[in-house]
């Protein structure tokens, strides 16, 4: 008989009294970063009852269960409020899959490499940028991997969004109206990228005479007819108190345009519950927002792994939930040992139509994990769940270079307050072949500038 150390619910009060004190040392039964710069695996940083979903439940709940309304309460402190309140009362359900143990499969492999290889040498300078000890803008990896405060969780987080030098996303979305009638349907892509902390692309670790800028960004549309060539262009400087630069192609007038790029809090296209803020959970400048504070610590259901749909050759995904069974995305999850919630205001926006947003990142990886977003009132708002994978089930592996790819496979933008969804999907290809590519350098010229805009928008 193995005696357990730990009683079932030391964690809970280990967690309780690190938010009391505003501590933010990760890990439990030792540092959560020196368990993972040894073994790359966060096991001996937690007790049993965080490392699999039958040891939190005490068995009520096994792995390749389904989180449906019937059992939900058993699990309620591990969701975000508005996934509970998918799951209880519109039909969502989860699938439990077992906890990921191997770091090395939960980001990009060079993203991680980075951080290990780099740890120590970030700073904050005057500005509050993040530097290198000579000043020099930021080299690669996640700067703070184990951060001391909420600050330095969310300028990680919004120096590398998707943690590749470049991406481009051939996405479908699907806009759903309260009553689960599919009202629009998009075909875009997405493109970023990085023109310093380049891990992949060379030359590394900056783009020489970009040094001042944090990324390159668009969004353009290929279907439906009404939509086609609508496009968006932002150019974030690497000064995190400066707005970026926001230029669009509108089909009808043949002609870029530069818009306020402080309306961040509409969506770019009719029928879309998406906002450019909530890209990453982290879509604006660093200092737009302030008043960052760690609210809570403890373990999380999330999707953070088993996001891939090989067996579609376009790798698109089934639906469930609602009221014509297409609201949600068929979605596994796991238990993350331990899960931060920071809470933000946006300080810079006077008319923003949100007072605060929630966002819970994994204590592993500190890649977001869920977000809540607050209306002015307080009341929930508006939530952004994502579901991650690494491309690699079975036989069958989509690779990243030397390594299987690694990224977002879908996401849930839902406005609790009205009942509207807007689901999108990473696929391997949307019409006009356009196709997911990553760490290529002939993203930038094929979609990051203005004369790439008009030519997106004229084909």
């Amino acid at each position: 008989m193995r005696v357990k150390r730990y009683g079932h619910d030391f964690s809970r009060r280990h967690f309780l009294r690190q938010t009391g004190r505003s501590l933010l040392s990760a890990g439990v039964l030792m540092p959560l970063w020196k368990a993972l710069a040894q073994s790359g695996d966060a096991s001996r940083a937690y007790p049993d009852e965080l490392l699999s979903i039958e040891g939190y439940t005490r068995g009520r709940i096994k792995t390749g269960d389904d989180i449906t309304a019937a059992n939900v309460e058993l699990v309620k402190d591990l969701l975000e409020p508005i996934k509970y309140a998918q799951v209880a009362h519109m039909g969502r359900r989860l699938r439990v899959a077992r906890t990921t143990a191997d770091l090395m499969r939960l980001s990009p492999w060079e993203y991680l490499e980075a951080t290990l290889r780099n740890h120590g040498q970030a700073r904050f300078d005057g500005r509050g940028n993040v530097v290198t000890a000579d000043g020099r803008p930021w080299i690669g990896g996640n700067p703070f991997p184990a951060p001391g405060t909420a600050v330095e969780l969310f300028a990680g987080l919004t120096l590398s969004w998707g943690r590749h030098d470049a991406s481009f996303y051939a996405i479908k979305e699907y806009d759903l109206s309260a009553d689960g009638d599919l009202r629009f349907e998009y075909e875009c892509g997405w493109a970023e990228l990085s023109p310093v902390a380049r891990v992949c692309i060379d030359p590394k670790p900056y783009w020489p005479g970009h040094e001042d800028k944090l990324r390159f960004q668009s969004v353009f549309f290929q279907s439906p007819d009404s939509a086609h060539g609508t496009s968006f262009l932002n150019i974030w400087p690497y000064d995190q108190s400066t707005f970026p630069e926001l230029y669009g192609y509108v089909p009808a007038f043949k002609r870029i345009r530069q818009f306020p790029t402080d309306q961040r809090f509409e969506p770019l296209i009719p029928g879309s519950t998406l906002y450019l803020s909530d890209a990453w959970a982290a879509g604006d400048p660093l200092y737009t927002w302030g008043n960052y504070r760690i609210v809570g610590r403890g373990p999380l259901l999330a999707a953070v792994s088993g996001g891939w749909n090989p067996t579609h050759p376009n790798w698109e995904h089934a639906t469930h939930g609602g009221p014509r069974g297409k609201t949600f995305w068929d979605t596994t999850v796991e238990l993350v040992p331990e899960a931060i919630a920071v809470e933000a205001e946006p300080v810079r926006f006077p008319r923003a139509p949100v007072s605060r947003k929630r966002v819970w990142f994994d204590a592993r990886t500190l890649l977001p994990i869920g977000m809540v977003s607050y209306d002015r009132r307080g009341e929930p708002y508006r939530s952004f769940d994502g579901a991650y994978a690494l491309y690699e089930s079975n036989s069958k592996v989509f690779m990243d270079g030397g390594h299987p790819y690694w990224s977002w496979a879908h996401i849930h933008a839902f406005d609790i307050q009205t009942g509207c969804m807007t689901r999108l999907e990473q696929v391997r290809e949307i019409s006009g072949g356009h196709a997911m590519r990553v760490n290529d350098t002939g993203i930038y010229d094929g979609y990051l500038t203005s004369s790439a805009l008009m030519r997106l928008g004229s084909t």
